[in-house]
């Protein structure tokens, strides 16, 4: 019977949500997941099968219907002196008649198009993921501002756990200072002096409680989950080993270029000839044979069929500009990405002296700390003997509380800036 209990109780504990843990690199991923602009590569899909599927129906034929009523003041005649030949051998010649009318139908196909085909489905492609890597760099931006919220939390129940500590301790002593007015040794003011402290605190704590619930709040509407009860996991300060940038923007940046490269050879295509099968079919009158029309206007079937090649010129005048253009616009993009890259030289150099300054402080911070204590606890011996009274203490345990948040707050400081240079590097 126990050996059926056990396994029951082991698959109850995850279940219970007992040290619920959650790290940045969790949340920010689920940010970037439930952030509303992530559709948009569905539609950014979409949006490329129809573009690339128009492309392939130009190489379906092109059909026209149509019908036509026409009526003409001159129409093409007999000379007179041959109509009258053809009369007297018993041939009446009516001539076409002034009004003509017809219904048809047009079909073309095209067998070469110079290439445009081709260069129009490589513009579709480059310019989607042109527009990937600018959606990349929209999201990228969110994890910036999740791991601010993440690191201003954290700093926050920092915090609240050693004001946590602080009122413990002004608790303790506030029962010491009341068994010590007891005794006659301390006066009321003593004790309202470490009671008001206490208060003081408590207040400070339900503050930061009240701001870091709005902090988790806010969280919670970025990654899209309810965060109640988890513990926010401190990330390490690991720095980066690669110090390359391999920012989204870079990536930007190249499909950039190789979009307008796939619009120049685009526009190249409009300098070559293009060859096509055409074939037109029409029921009415006049037909194809003008001869027979004159004699006599009898609706007549009539189909022509042939290839043509068509070759257009006015793209020669502006291709040195076109060209030009493609030029200046390459050069444009590379003068964008190499400011992109001297700024963030510039964040991440002075990135690197503040992480090293913080490290250069936090060697003292220990030693701080534990001075900072041992001063307290001499002025709580010091106080139970009368030596000083209940201000000197409450100096004290200001310093160390001061103490131990400033040691806190360099620690997460720290990581921070080191998060902020992984984020300028994207390392």
């Amino acid at each position: 019977m126990k050996k059926s209990i056990i396994p029951i109780l082991l698959c109850l504990i995850p279940a219970l949500g007992l040290h619920a843990e959650l790290t940045i690199e969790e949340c920010v991923s689920k940010a970037e997941a439930h952030y509303p602009s992530v559709r948009k590569y569905d539609l950014l899909a979409a949006t490329k099968d129809i573009d690339l599927s128009d492309i392939n129906r130009s190489w379906l034929p092109r059909i026209a219907a149509y019908g036509q009523l026409t009526g003409q003041n001159v129409v093409p005649s007999f000379p007179e002196s041959l109509t009258g030949v053809l009369e007297q051998m018993g041939q009446e010649m009516k001539g076409l008649g002034t009004v003509q009318y017809k219904i048809g139908v047009d079909i073309s196909q095209s067998i070469w198009d110079g290439g445009a085909a081709a260069a129009g489905r490589n513009l579709v492609r480059s310019q989607d993921d042109m527009r990937r890597a600018a959606l990349d760099v929209e999201l990228y931006a969110v994890r910036q501002r999740v791991e601010n919220i993440y690191f201003a939390l954290l700093l926050i129940e920092e915090q609240i756990a050693q004001n946590d500590v602080t009122y413990s301790l002004l608790m303790n002593n506030l029962e010491k200072v009341r068994s010590m007015k007891r005794n006659g040794v301390a006066m009321q003011s003593d004790l309202d002096m470490v009671e008001a402290q206490a208060l003081g605190i408590k207040q400070i704590i339900a503050l930061a409680q009240s701001a870091a619930q709005g902090y988790r709040r806010v969280l919670e509407l970025f990654i899209g989950e309810s965060i109640d009860g988890e513990k926010l996991v401190r990330p390490n300060g690991e720095l980066p080993l690669n110090r390359e940038s391999n920012r989204p923007e870079l990536r930007l940046f190249e499909s950039q270029l190789v979009v307008n490269e796939a619009t120049k050879k685009l526009s190249d295509t409009s300098l070559m000839p293009k060859i096509g099968l055409f074939a037109q079919a029409y029921y009415g009158y006049p037909g194809f044979d003008y001869f027979k029309s004159m004699i006599n206007r009898d609706l007549s079937f009539n189909i022509m069929a042939g290839v043509k090649v068509s070759w257009n010129i006015d793209a020669f005048y502006i291709r040195k500009n076109t060209s030009r253009r493609s030029t200046v616009n390459a050069g444009n993009i590379d003068t964008d990405r190499e400011l992109f890259l001297f700024n963030s030289d510039l964040q991440s150099v002075s990135q690197f002296e503040t992480i090293k300054g913080l490290r250069s402080v936090m060697e003292d911070d220990e030693r701080i700390v534990a001075l900072r204590t041992n001063v307290r606890k001499a002025a709580e011996s010091q106080l139970e003997n009368g030596i000083i009274d209940a201000t000197a203490l409450l100096t004290k345990i200001s310093d160390e509380n001061v103490a131990e948040i400033t040691a806190k707050l360099h620690e997460i400081q720290l990581i921070q800036e080191i998060y902020k240079l992984k984020y300028t590097l994207n390392r």
